[in-house]
């Protein structure tokens, strides 16, 4: 007879439960701060073969703009682009919703409608759960019924770190292409969302980011670029591109090398994020702030006393950050129209396109 005392019977062995590192903690950059510093990327560059163009592409790498344009007829070209990274929040469905909506952004700013997206995939197998993954992928396929896209395809591979982002397809009339290059003397510049999002992440790593500034961070990284469509059917908005890990200096300047002009700042206007400045002066920088800096600070004029915290601010790193739209003075209404219409309601005039000044392609004031 088998003895019923409880000091006798075997305790039921439990299951070992699989704990899971936080997804921030096995990228050794989240976001599009982990982008290949500027200046190494044009070296890089460099060593590659010139191809010829044809004549259908409308936009190539030449002034490193946001996507590919092929035009396919008289009606329409195809905008190509493709963007992915490591995990800049720890949320898993988050993260996807993240690096989908910075995705599918760079169709946006060329002024086009996204049709299409494919899938990339890179997972650490042994490190994360299919449950953890699958989340990751759900956040991605939310953003896309946002948008009105289906995932199409896509690749998976086994990675030492975890990455996920699109390939996105989009299409536009050829003849509405907006190009970062095509900026004029005079034009205004308006920043659809606000600045700070590199600032956040840092802190978020640091466990000095509380509920609110997450939702925050959150709010401005899934909210989609939709107002580009509208914003290139204006004809006085000349050139357009989006704000992301090269940060508001690295775009502005691809903008006015590309015009061969001087893009000037108004720095007390630039919208930032709740708290970004207190928890920049707390220590709070992302390190591709600094090699933002040193890859083109020399192309940049800053005025007397802007401080080292200001000048991170300047090049810090944005994920899916807002369009930067430069058009006529006549036009500013409209622009700022369209994006408040659809829930840009930090969207600002932050300065102005000046003639090149010989010494600098970007100047605040």
């Amino acid at each position: 007879m088998v003895s019923e005392n409880p000091l006798l019977t075997p305790a039921p062995v439990a299951a070992p439960v699989r704990t899971e590192p936080r997804l921030t903690s096995l990228s050794h950059g989240g976001g599009c701060g982990c982008k290949i510093a500027p200046g190494v990327l044009s070296s890089i560059l460099k060593g590659t073969t010139a191809m010829p163009i044809p004549k259908e592409l409308l936009v190539g790498i030449e002034t490193a703009d946001d996507a590919a344009v092929y035009q396919l007829n008289d009606q329409q070209a195809l905008i190509a682009t493709t963007d992915f990274f490591m995990p800049i929040v720890d949320d898993p469905f988050d993260f996807g919703c993240i690096a989908a909506t910075n995705a599918i952004s760079d169709v946006y700013a060329m002024g086009g409608t996204p049709i299409m997206a494919l899938a990339l995939v890179g997972m650490p197998i042994s490190v994360l759960s299919v449950e953890t993954i699958g989340k990751i992928l759900e956040g991605g396929a939310s953003v896309c019924r946002a948008a009105g896209i289906p995932i199409a395809g896509g690749h998976t591979i086994d990675s030492v770190e975890p990455i996920y982002g699109l390939v996105a397809l989009g299409l536009m009339h050829p003849g509405r292409v907006k190009r970062n290059a095509s900026a004029r003397v005079g034009d205004r510049l308006i920043l659809g969302k606000p600045l700070g999002v590199g600032v956040l992440s840092a802190a978020l790593k640091k466990d000095k980011l509380d509920a609110a500034g997450y939702a925050e961070m959150l709010r401005v990284t899934t909210q989609l670029n939709t107002p580009g469509p509208a914003l290139a059917a204006l004809d006085g908005v000349h050139a357009m591109t989006d704000v992301t890990g090269f940060a508001l200096a690295g775009h502005a300047l691809e903008m006015a090398r590309g015009a061969n002009c001087t893009v000037q700042l108004d720095w007390d206007k630039v919208p930032f994020l709740t708290g970004v400045r207190a928890l920049a002066f707390a220590g709070c920088i992302t390190g591709a702030s600094a090699r933002n800096w040193a890859a083109y600070g020399h192309e940049v004029s800053l005025p007397a006393g802007f401080s080292a915290i200001e000048q991170a601010l300047l090049t810090d790193p944005q994920t899916s950050g807002g369009l930067l739209v430069s058009c006529a003075p006549e036009t500013v209404a409209a622009v700022m129209a369209i994006f408040q219409r659809v829930g840009f309601v930090d969207a600002a005039d932050i300065g102005e396109v000046a003639a090149f000044n010989g010494a600098a392609h970007l100047a605040l004031r």
